[in-house]
Formats: C-alpha cells, structure tokens, sequence
C-alpha cells in the first residue's frame, strides 16, 4: 500500500517537473529579450528542477526503508545537487542579466528603466568619455 503511493507520487513529481522543464524551453523560445528568456529559463527550471529532484529522494528513501544501502546514498547526492542547483541557477541568471544592462541591452517595451538613473552607472559612461 505504501510503496504504490509512493509510486502515485513520484510520478505526479516527476509530470509536475517535466511540465515546468518544457515550460522553460517554450519560454526561452517564445519570448522577445534576455530577461524575460532569463526569467523563464530560470525559474521554471529551479522549479522544475526541485520536483525531478524530490521523485528521486522519494525513490531513495523508498529504497532506505525497505534496506537498500543504495537509497540512502542516492537520496544524499540528490539533495546536494538540488541545493547546488538552487544557489547557482539564480545566481547565474542575475549575473547574467546585469551583464545585458550593463551592456546597453534593453528590455522590450519598457516604459521605464529604474537603473538608468544610478549614479553609479553614471559614473561608468563618464569615465568612459574621458578616456575617448
């Protein structure tokens, strides 16, 4: 009874993470700029990502119960890898889309720019034209 339910819930994990991974690429595809591509390519893989990764440590701690030494260890390296994955996808994505404004990249159909104005950023271009 316990291992059909598990089974009932890995793959309802599993249709969840798929949906969201699929979801990403139709959103890396469909949409027009690098910050909404980020936006989708980041968060709903992390999502994605959490629900694949969750049916694996059901699957090991399934495998741990029943006196699998296997399970313990698969349900080890998959929490490490979901928190690997959950500090560098955001991380990466913000790196990134600082680098695109930085560069001088703008959004689609912004009617404002909030970092526009930033003194800082000022002093970049400033510099920059007296080094020209």
């Amino acid at each position: 009874m316990l291992s059909a339910l598990v089974d009932i819930i890995v793959y309802i994990f599993l249709a969840v993470g798929i949906f969201f991974n699929l979801l990403a690429g139709f959103g890396l595809l469909r949409f027009p700029d690098v910050y909404t591509r980020l936006h989708a390519g980041t968060k709903c893989t992390t999502f994605g990502s959490i629900f694949i990764c969750g049916s694996v440590i059901l699957i090991g701690l399934r495998m741990w119960l029943t006196n699998d030494p296997d399970g313990s260890i698969l349900t080890i390296h998959t929490a490490i890898a979901l928190i690997a994955i959950m500090l560098t996808n955001p991380t990466g994505a913000h790196a990134i889309a600082r680098a695109a404004h930085r560069s001088g990249v703008k959004p689609v159909g912004a009617v404002i720019d909030e970092l526009e104005d930033n003194p800082e950023r000022k002093g970049q271009t400033e510099k920059k034209e007296v080094e020209k």
